[in-house]
């Protein structure tokens, strides 16, 4: 492989919808630049990006993966995103990463939910963006439709780089070309369409232009398009199939010459906090020659390599056996080996120059998101966040044999640094183990990896909503516990009193001893709190902890010999479950904010809805293009299949995020029901 500058990398992410052919495309783009000698197909299974079993058996990707293609003096970094929105937490990191978002629309199907998600997204990062419009080989497309549709929704900034002509079997070059047939538009009328787009941003320019169209400088032209795409004010559109090959020499033509390189992009954010907490926003240099700062923006765990860190150097140069610090960590790590990556094969590098993408293996200690760097006056620094989807969607997983128990924590671990947006908790409330995604498909494709990556079989089902328990009123409890058995016995007598604590909705516990004149001994107050202790965990009346509750020990007795600590820990605990009891005991509930986006005309039915569901909607807004954002707050409990019910209701189109709210108290009905089935289970187990 040829030596490069960093002015001669350029860094793309293929972003979109599913199935709009970007793992196809990077297939052509490696063929067609012969880093690739045949062409892969998704259907059989032979693709450069798609090479994780999971991916060949369901043939789409599932998880980023990098290839890399020289054309023209240029090196050009590709990252392949997968398309479903279940499984954005994986596109999105690649962002991060470079310095053009590459956004693939099938003609045929045109605009798609994840086409705007990831449209919106580079545009919240100030990516410069780049549409292509691939599949234009086939039968009844309406190309013009769906330019203007592309138009109508992102902006006029979406403006023809190139044309098809010969009914999509080749493109004409508007920049470069003056006249010619295409399919439709003319050239003319495209070329001066983009012309005016790119003039705008540069006022000495348009006079020129506006003076005699012909005589705009070439150098002058490609920095007002370096601007135009910085800005955001331009958006080139182009044609291709990376079926037959149509478009593709001219594709890679831009992206080496119209895409930016890391010294024309704009800069990845990072912020660096100072001694006193503040944050300020810093930009690396990329210069090979300044102090490295790389950033980690994926991690895998490769079967034959091990752990491997993929990582983009945004200043300086990354050299094979250098020592680089890891965040705020004291020991440096080793970079023992380093590779450029396609696909799957790893080829090993001495080095790697700032702008550069590659990866790193072995090395337990990187995650994801971290930043390495080569002094300890950067230990604060790291990549500035950008809002990653929750994941709201959750399963409860068991192991139906005693052998995989000790194989499923490790194995869980590894898949969640693998997916930033795989979680992982044990929920104290509902003693279940629950695996959070950001969908059906994504916790499913986890699943699926943990069996047959980790060979760790489980037993699924939805996750227990976690209520709690409180009081709402005022109520005195009490317990004698005497226990003989023939030699020392056990005896405790507590009498005490519980209350909600103040506020509209209290959380955690008091316990105070308000006894006199030595009915109870010191010694045995913490015993008495232990076993109120005991309840809080596992509940009074419906097996769920308790919380918002004040106990007040006022008297008891006690027996010079078989007074223990055990027996005032029986006796505590019993008479916090008398006292509540007769304390108008409740049960809460988790309500969440949810905010659903979506095309206006689904506007009524997810309204309704959320209203079925016992939802308050709050606000109600207008979003780009078609669609809508309507914010409400809803119990957990109606929303634990919304993941599902709002892909139905919107064909696909919508989406939502949720997050915790408060608990709030549970209609009747819903407390009943939960109690019901406790002592029902309670009593199956005495």
């Amino acid at each position: 492989m040829r030596s490069y500058a960093t002015a001669d990398i350029r860094n793309i992410a293929l972003v979109g919808h599913a199935f709009a052919g970007k793992t196809t495309l990077v297939e052509r783009l490696l063929v067609h630049t012969k880093a690739k000698g045949r062409m892969g197909t998704v259907e059989e299974g032979t693709t450069t990006c798609d090479f994780e079993p999971e991916e060949k058996h369901h043939k789409h990707s599932l998880s980023s993966a990098l290839a890399h293609v020289d054309h023209e003096g240029r090196h050009i970094n590709i990252i392949d995103t997968p398309g479903y929105p279940d499984f954005f937490g994986q596109a999105a990191p690649a962002l991060a990463a470079v310095e053009c978002a590459v956004v693939v629309i099938d003609a045929a199907l045109g605009i798609q939910p994840n086409t705007r998600r990831v449209m919106r997204a580079a545009a919240e990062r100030k990516l410069p963006r780049m549409i292509v419009i691939n599949k234009i080989d086939h039968e009844n497309i309406d190309l013009p439709g769906l330019v203007r549709q592309i138009r109508e929704t992102f902006g006029a900034e979406c403006t023809p780089l190139n044309l098809p002509t010969g009914g999509g079997k080749d493109v004409v070059d508007l920049l470069e070309s003056h006249s010619g047939a295409v399919d439709f538009m003319t050239v003319a009328e495209a070329r001066t369409a983009l012309m005016d787009q790119i003039v705008e941003v540069d006022e000495r320019l348009m006079a020129v232009y506006l003076e005699n169209p012909e005589a705009v400088p070439p150098g002058r032209l490609h920095e007002a398009i370096e601007e135009a795409l910085r800005q955001g004010h331009l958006a080139p559109i182009l044609f291709c199939s990376a079926k037959t090959g149509a478009g593709i020499e001219d594709l890679l033509h831009n992206l080496a010459h119209v895409c930016p390189s890391p010294l024309e992009g704009n800069p990845r954010p990072f912020d660096l906090r100072a001694a006193d907490g503040t944050e300020t926003e810093w930009h690396a240099e990329p210069d090979p020659k300044r102090p490295v700062i790389a950033h980690v923006f994926k991690v895998t765990l490769d079967a034959y390599v091990g752990k491997m860190s993929f990582f983009r150097v945004h200043q300086g140069t990354v050299n094979a056996g250098a020592s680089l610090i890891m965040d705020d960590q004291k020991k440096p790590l080793k970079m023992a080996h380093i590779f450029k990556v396609q696909g799957k094969e790893h080829e090993e590098r001495q080095s790697l120059i700032a702008g550069d993408i590659g990866a790193v293996a072995k090395i337990e200690e990187l995650k994801f998101d971290s930043v390495l760097h080569e002094s300890h006056e950067y230990d604060s620094l790291h990549m500035h966040r950008e809002a990653m989807p929750k994941p709201m969607a959750g399963l409860a997983i068991a192991t139906r044999s005693r052998n995989d128990e000790a194989k499923i924590g490790p194995a869980l671990h590894k898949l969640e640094e693998e997916d930033p947006t795989f979680k992982v908790e044990r929920v104290a409330a509902t003693h279940e183990l629950v695996v959070r995604g950001l969908g059906e498909l994504h916790l499913k494709m986890m699943i699926e990896k943990l069996r047959g990556r980790f060979g760790v079989d489980v037993e699924t089902h939805p996750p227990k909503v976690a209520y709690k328990e409180t009081i709402r009123g005022k109520a005195d409890g009490h317990h004698r516990h005497k226990k003989q058995t023939g030699g020392a016995g056990q005896f405790g007598e507590v009498f005490l009193r519980v209350e909600p604590l103040p506020g509209d909705h209290p959380e955690g516990f008091e316990f105070v001893d308000e006894t006199f004149g030595g009915s109870v001994p010191k010694q045995y107050m913490p015993a008495i709190e232990k076993g109120v202790r005991q309840v809080l965990t596992t509940g009074a009346f419906a097996g769920y902890p308790m919380t918002g509750v004040r106990v007040a020990v006022f008297d008891g007795k006690h027996h010079p010999v078989d007074s223990k600590e055990v027996a005032f820990i029986t006796a505590g605990r019993k008479a916090f479950i008398d006292a509540v009891s007769k304390a108008r005991p409740s049960l809460l509930e988790p309500h969440v904010h949810v905010e659903v986006t979506a095309p206006n005309r689904h506007m009524g039915d997810i309204t309704a809805d959320l209203i079925a569901k016992r939802g308050r909607i709050q606000s109600t807004d207008v979003a780009s293009g078609d669609s809508f954002v309507i914010r409400a707050t809803a119990p957990l409990s109606e929303l634990t299949m919304y993941s599902s019910q709002i892909k139905s209701m919107t064909a696909g189109a919508g989406s939502f995020v949720m997050e915790y709210s408060h608990d709030e108290q549970a209609p009747a009905g819903v407390q009943a029901e939960v109690v019901a089935a406790f002592k029902g289970h309670h009593d199956e187990d005495e």
